[in-house]
């Protein structure tokens, strides 16, 4: 039962990603109590905020198939899941400290529970028999 939890939890965290993409498409306008402005501390200064935004968009999308497929490959007990996991868990942490804009302001809606979330699912893989 906890293993079906576990992957429900997973691809729904996968899936959330897609707020991130929608906020950097521009596809809803943009309020500051959203938190993620789609600028980063890193890219938008070398390489402009559309290209950032691009950038952004398309690593996202991938951590969330990524995510999501190792999610339900996890709620179905495939082998293949856990390193898929470890490695789009590491990801999704890795894109979201990139294109986080460096501020603390609102730090909970610019990812910081996705980031927990992801530091549990790659330590909870580790130790998980």
């Amino acid at each position: 039962m906890i293993r079906y939890v576990i992957g429900v939890v997973i691809v729904l965290h996968g899936l959330v990603h897609l707020w991130f993409v929608v906020l950097a498409r521009g596809l809803v306008e943009y309020k500051p109590e959203m938190g993620w402005s789609g600028r980063s501390w890193l890219f938008t200064g070398l390489i402009g905020d559309p290209a950032t935004r691009i950038l952004a968009s398309i690593l996202l999308l991938l951590v969330t198939v990524a995510l999501s497929a190792g999610g339900i490959g996890f709620l179905i007990d495939q082998q293949w899941a856990r390193p898929v996991l470890i490695v789009s868990a590491l990801a999704s942490a890795i894109v979201l400290i990139l294109f986080w804009d460096g501020s603390p302001q609102l730090i909970v809606q610019k990812g910081l529970i996705g980031l927990l979330i992801d530091a549990a699912i790659v330590a909870g893989l580790l130790i998980w028999p």
